[in-house]
Formats: structure tokens, sequence, C-alpha cells
């Protein structure tokens, strides 16, 4: 979709994604971040979760893979300007599906006409219905014009 399809109020949902251990593992080795929390069972069972949590920003990436998946940006997206305002509502936990809701908030376009700026609201959802994480991140996207340039 091209800057021009893009208007506040729009809607996206995408399917469902179960995390799972070895997501956590990965996510551990990829930072390195193994903090009790994440990779020590017995300490994880003290807890008041009783149970390992996955990394609280593995959901803003598996947002951004999700938001992928929908296809909307696809060749038409330029850069992400950011992510701002993310908030961690609930724990992620191995075993829990999520999706991604996704609000277009506000559009800009650009000085040169060649792209805008598309706001976006990302909400990752549980099976209950319940948001998990909630974030801003807007985009830069391509207009008409600026992908035949």
């Amino acid at each position: 979709m091209y800057f021009e399809d893009f208007e506040a109020g729009q809607c996206f949902e995408t399917s469902g994604r179960t995390i799972t251990e070895t997501d956590l593992t990965m996510f551990s080795m990829l930072t390195g971040d193994w903090n009790a929390i994440h990779a020590d069972a017995d300490y994880a069972r003290t807890t008041r979760y009783g149970e390992r949590l996955v990394h609280g920003s593995f959901g803003i990436g598996l947002a951004i893979g999700l938001l992928h998946g929908l296809g909307v940006f696809e060749g038409t997206a330029v850069a992400m300007l950011g992510i701002s305002d993310w908030r961690f509502e609930k724990p992620l936990l191995i075993g829990t599906t999520l999706h991604l809701r996704l609000s277009v908030i506000e559009t800009e376009p650009g000085r040169t006409g060649k792209t805008g700026r598309v706001g976006r609201q990302f909400e990752l959802i549980d099976g209950a219905g319940e948001v998990v994480q909630r974030g801003r991140s807007d985009v830069l996207v391509r207009t008409r014009a600026g992908a035949e340039a």
C-alpha cells in the first residue's frame, strides 16, 4: 500500500503466533540476557509468576515480524521512524499465542511529495483478547509519485 492508501482509523489484524521455549532460548542467546527470570526455572517458580518470563523486548520484535506478514508495507516502507510509548501490560509466557492489531493513528504528507509519515499503534493481543503489549511506531512510506521517481 502507498501513503495515499492509509487513513486514520484503519485497522489490520494478523494471525496468531505461539511463543515457544526455543523463542525464549534464542532471544537470550541473541541478546546475552540470561537474567534468572528468563533462564532459571527453579528461581522463576519462586516469583509471583511461578514460571520463566519471555523477555518483554521479544514482544517488540514479534510485533514487527507479525506486521511484515500483513504485507501492507511491502515495497513501500522507506524507514521505521522510531518506537515510543511501548507498554508491557502483561507478562509474556511460553505457550501464549499472540496476534497483532495494527491501527493507523494519523497520516502526514512529506515536504517533497515522495513520502509521507504513517502513525501506527501496535497492540499484541493474547488468546483471551487482552492486550499484552502496546506501543507506537511511525513509518515513512512512499507515495505513488515517489514510487515512480
